[in-house]
């Protein structure tokens, strides 16, 4: 079925609309509802971290922290326009940069953020009073609304990955931060200090925060991936998820975490999905296909995949695992009932 275009409509008549701030439905209708499949504007798109590198370094020398607050290069997806800052329609994606010595001053703000550390030792991140270490491959989360600073006791440069839902909490208009200065150091975890253990408030109460572990070391994930190749059949996909540990729900509401695990020569076909996902290479290599789209992954690169497209993931090694975390917008897609995958 044909529908009418705008331009079709006389001069006078879009003009006495406009002047009530009226817009005709009928002309953008199948942009709004395409039939059968969305259109996304993200892109399957690759950020080379040997490329990125330089540039965030270099960064560190034009800009002082005092310059910067937070010294970041955002990995904005073309789909968007680089003035978005987007990697996808609920993802944001950034590589940060912390010099030794630097301490990047306390603030907090609506959105949620996750960091995935990609280099370095010796920084940690004050959340809500709890200093976490950042180790290669550790997730920290820092969700809605806590207080939230980096620093620096190391030696080397510390890198990491930036995941926040900002476009999706600057899209409803409730984004802001606000400033602080130095946190003391008032928690030592909560008791969630190791996976599968947590601590009793009273009677088996539990916490009401989103999630009250905030740091996942890379070291337990990889070994509760590699108990998982042990026991199962080649061809089961070996995947582990970020979670509340009081509730199993993932450990953010917008955005979900998780790290999978691919055996050497291992081939992974995923099925086309309707959130967009981030694909973060820890450890290894791996080839990602998204469509016709084929990006080659070397340590610490990041790919960014459109929803409804299939992925294929392969670790070209015959006898190195390879480790991937990934972020997507699962529970978003949940919550709103659009979830869906297609064979």
């Amino acid at each position: 079925m044909e529908l009418g275009r705008l331009e079709d409509l006389p001069a006078d008549y879009r003009a006495a609309l406009a002047t009530q701030h009226l817009v005709p439905l009928w002309p953008s209708l199948r942009a709004l509802l395409p039939p059968g499949t969305p259109r996304p504007r993200t892109q399957a798109t690759h950020w080379s971290y040997e490329a990125l590198r330089p540039l965030l370094l270099r960064a560190g020398a034009l800009t002082p922290i005092e310059k910067a607050e937070r010294r970041v290069l955002v990995l904005a997806n073309p789909g968007f326009g680089a003035e978005s800052m987007q990697a996808s329609a609920a993802i944001y994606l950034g590589m940060q940069l912390l010099l030794p010595g630097e301490w990047a001053p306390a603030h907090r703000h609506t959105p949620n953020a996750v960091r995935m550390i990609v280099e370095g030792e010796g920084a940690y991140t004050t959340v809500d009073g709890q200093k976490c270490a950042m180790g290669r491959g550790d997730l920290v989360l820092t969700p809605t609304g806590l207080w939230h600073e980096h620093g620096h006791d190391g030696d080397a440069p510390v890198v990491w990955l930036d995941v926040l839902d900002l476009p999706l909490v600057h899209y409803l208009e409730a984004s802001y931060h606000v400033d602080g200065g130095r946190q003391p150091v008032t928690a030592d975890g909560g008791g969630y200090t190791a996976p599968g253990i947590a601590p009793v408030r009273g009677f088996y109460g539990r916490s009401d925060k989103a999630s009250p572990m905030l740091r996942y070391r890379w070291a337990d994930t990889r070994a509760a991936l590699e108990a998982l190749a042990a026991r199962r059949a080649g061809g089961e996909p070996l995947m582990v998820r970020y979670v509340n540990p009081e509730t199993g729900a993932d450990a953010q509401a917008i955005l979900g975490y998780g790290a999978l695990m691919l055996r050497p020569g291992e081939v992974l076909d995923l099925p086309a999905r309707s959130p967009a996902a981030v694909y973060h290479l820890i450890e290894g290599a791996a080839e990602l296909s998204a469509g016709a789209q084929r990006h080659a992954l070397a340590e610490a690169d990041t790919s960014a995949v459109p929803g409804y497209t299939p992925v294929r993931l392969a670790n070209p090694s015959p006898d190195r695992p390879a480790f991937l975390f990934i972020a997507d917008e699962t529970p978003l897609h949940r919550k709103l009932g659009v979830y869906e995958e297609r064979s």
